[in-house]
């Protein structure tokens, strides 16, 4: 066709063609679009680029009043419906929903979380509002899918909010990813597969009487948490031939949160999602790994010399030796309102939640890194930006600082303490903040605010039986150990020194390599 966009370039043809080679059954796009919508010959020609990569898929387009595509495994509906043109972040979703209905994607289940699924009661249909520029959006797309894919009674839609802005707006959507079931919101942020299973079991019931029994999992190390430093814990166990058994939420953790990293020694630039995947691709060469991510940890205890952990579900794992590296998640203000008002008015993606505050006031609490870079993306977008810190000067890099200073449509306030987020039950609408120099009290009206505080560890299911300081992290001597023999620390968890990826690593490696000289010793 003379004049066609081309979708897909010739590189990326290739690697589909490799991707697609091993697919089983056949599948069909199944188009339906109004002749005049605007993204018609965008998505027609996208999927059209990618079907001719395998011999097993083809395309069908026929009319209707919007604009939505399907997905047909030897003619039967998958019941994945994307109401949306899957460019940018959301081409993988496209890419793995085939692979995965085919058995062939890297990010389906183990038997245990797949009977969990499974067990999910009722009919439900979930609606996921995206944006193609949402880095976060595609775990959570993919999470639903693959759910959908194993449960014939779940739905899914996945809606780009850029397309479908009248719904979006009614249904007040401030912030994605934002997932509903049956038309009530349940989720609003980053997420994975058993967060979100966790909440589909609450709203929909689970039929406990088909689920077996859970056995006891019995290992020779175990290691909490799958980022940077558990898999380093792992592979260095590993390497000393343990059996290893690694529970965690996802593989990467909070890096798969971070857009570009460029301080890892010898890579001089890559991604979250791309460091996650190297991650897990490592820890498959190892025989002895056993991967249990889709977790979440209930609870620590010690039966005798074993460490056991409680998961979600009621699965237990036990081992001599337990790795705690759970890492940190965002830290909330935690002040009246803010809970209330996640998704409508407050978040902390500035890259997945900006372009809802397009020519809007919003306000950046946290003057660090994070807080500043946040404050000079978002300038780009609104029509002002206030950045509020606590202490009394930026603690950003200066280079960060000069950049910000430079903006005209940034207003930096310091020595600033949040005390409420207010809003008129919809949405937020201003912050409560006081003048800590002079105790001075005011409203600050707004559109939107970021949060960006820093980290807080994840040690809850650990705090009633290890010491943690005032930040909750675990207290650890020079080499990870804790005051539980048998049982270390590592990475951000940990009371370690500069949360960094390659630090956590090297705290990784050295908590494996404490435990393994206590084996020998017969400690654990």
């Amino acid at each position: 066709m003379k004049g066609r966009t081309v979708y897909v370039g010739y590189s990326v043809k290739e690697q589909l063609r490799q991707i697609f080679a091993g697919l089983e059954a056949d599948y069909v796009f199944d188009i339906a679009v109004h002749p005049q919508h605007e993204s018609r010959n965008e998505l027609i020609e996208l999927l059209e680029d990618t079907a001719s990569c395998s011999d097993k898929i083809s395309c069908t387009v026929r009319e209707s009043e919007g604009l939505e595509f399907r997905i047909l495994r030897n003619g039967e509906d998958l019941r994945i419906c994307f109401q949306a043109v899957p460019n940018g972040h959301e081409f993988s979703s496209l890419l793995l929903a085939v692979l995965n209905a085919d058995g062939k994607g890297k990010n389906l289940p183990d038997d245990a979380t797949r009977r969990r699924i499974e067990c999910l009661q009722g009919n439900a249909t979930v609606t996921t509002y995206m944006s193609l520029s949402c880095t976060n959006c595609p775990d959570v797309v993919q999470a639903i899918n693959v759910m959908t894919l194993l449960n014939p009674r779940l739905s899914h839609r996945i809606v780009d909010g850029a397309l479908h802005e009248n719904e979006v707006q009614q249904l007040k959507i401030q912030a994605v990813p934002s997932v509903w079931l049956n038309g009530e919101s349940i989720h609003v942020g980053r997420s994975n597969l058993g967060e979100l299973l966790d909440k589909l079991e609450s709203k929909m019931g689970t039929d406990s009487s088909s689920q077996p029994t859970t056995e006891e999992r019995h290992f020779d190390v175990l290691v909490a948490g799958g980022g940077p430093a558990g898999v380093s814990a792992a592979i260095y166990s590993a390497r000393k031939g343990l059996k290893v058994g690694l529970v965690a939420g996802r593989i990467g953790g909070q890096v798969n949160e971070t857009v570009g990293i460029e301080n890892v020694t010898s890579i001089p630039y890559t991604t979250g999602k791309n460091l996650s995947s190297d991650l897990r691709t490592h820890l498959s060469h190892y025989e002895n790994i056993t991967i249990c991510d889709n977790r979440q940890i209930e609870s620590f205890s010690l039966q005798g010399s074993d460490k056991q952990l409680t998961v979600k579900g009621g699965e237990k794992f036990l081992a001599p030796a337990l790795i705690i590296a759970t890492g940190a998640s965002w830290r909330k203000l935690n002040v009246p309102g803010e809970s209330e008002y996640i998704g409508r008015g407050v978040a902390f993606c500035p890259h997945c939640d900006g372009p809802f505050y397009k020519g809007k006031h919003v306000a950046v609490i946290g003057g660090g890194n994070s807080g500043v870079e946040a404050a000079i993306d978002l300038a780009g977008i609104c029509a002002k930006v206030t950045v509020l810190e606590f202490m009394d000067t930026l603690k950003a890099d200066q280079v960060l600082q000069d950049k910000l200073r430079s903006l005209e449509n940034v207003e930096v306030s310091t020595s600033i303490q949040t005390l409420e987020v207010q809003g008129n039950g919809e949405a937020m609408t201003a912050l409560r903040i006081k003048n800590r120099l002079d105790e001075t009290e005011s409203i600050l009206p707004l559109d939107g605010v970021f949060v960006q505080i820093g980290l807080a560890a994840n040690s809850q299911p650990f705090a009633g039986e290890l010491d943690t300081n005032r930040m909750g992290e675990i207290l650890t001597d020079r080499n990870c150990r804790t005051a539980i023999p048998g049982v270390y620390a590592a990475g951000d968890v940990s009371d370690v020194a500069y949360k960094q990826i390659i630090i956590s690593m090297g705290e990784g490696a050295k908590a494996a390599l404490s435990a393994f000289e206590d084996r020998i010793k017969g400690i654990c």
